[in-house]
């Protein structure tokens, strides 16, 4: 097999630079899109339709789907929920597609499906499956920050340096953002609720009194299946 490479990309406002076009994806927004969305695939939900923006949530309304909005961390007024891993069980989510738009996950889906070979949703509660599924594809590895409002976050970054440590060992070409976030990962491994209390998101979840989703989110490794976005929706893979 030949050599493949591992880049990162901190935030989506850097993806023009980059050439994802033999690229499998991962679109990472642990605090809290895409933790939200590998649960709700894993209770059963049929399907996951990331949206942009508001109104085109709001434009499947006849459809009978369930619609989850989230705005700056809060449910948005008038949807049914937003994204917290913890509207995503298998009582409100089996069987059922739920449209889904959040600050900065879905627009980093959107912003990757344009030119992506293929997108893939991770999180720390599927790291070893996105892990050893990426091992086993001849494709490039682009690890996608969401960030926050197209900045670099904290907590997306040590994910991805999560999935460089695993995968550095099957002698990958890393670039330096893909060192670097590694570099972060190592050092947080041992306690990622502790490294992560200081981040700027984290902050901001626990003035809306959320902090439970937080620890939810840095669990590892609880599911092992993966979402994958074929024809604008995320199902299983």
């Amino acid at each position: 097999m030949e050599k493949r490479k591992i880049e990162v990309c901190f935030t989506p406002a850097l993806l023009p630079l980059y050439h994802i076009e033999n690229a499998i994806v991962v679109v990472i927004d642990i605090f809290r899109a895409t933790s939200s969305i590998c649960y709700g695939i894993a209770n059963g939900a049929e399907a996951i339709i990331p949206v942009a923006t508001v109104e085109q949530c709001k434009a499947y309304e006849s459809e009978g789907f369930l619609l989850a909005a989230e705005r700056e961390g809060e449910i948005v007024e008038g949807f049914d929920f937003g994204n917290s891993p913890f509207a995503y069980t298998a009582d409100k989510v089996k069987g059922k597609t739920v449209v889904l738009t959040t600050t900065n996950g879905t627009h980093a889906i959107d912003e990757s499906k344009k030119t992506a070979f293929q997108v893939i949703i991770g999180s720390f509660l599927n790291l070893d499956a996105v892990c050893n599924y990426l091992r086993n594809q001849n494709k490039d590895v682009f690890l996608l920050c969401a960030g926050w409002k197209n900045k670099f976050n904290l907590e997306d970054s040590l994910f991805a340096g999560a999935v460089v440590h695993q995968l550095n060992h099957d002698d990958y070409f890393l670039d330096d953002s893909g060192i670097a976030a590694a570099d972060l990962y190592r050092q947080a491994q041992d306690d990622l609720i502790a490294y992560t209390a200081k981040t700027s998101h984290s902050e901001r979840l626990k003035k809306l009194g959320i902090e439970e989703d937080i620890r939810f989110c840095l669990n590892v490794n609880i599911i092992d299946s993966i979402p994958v976005l074929k024809e604008n929706r995320l199902v299983k893979l």
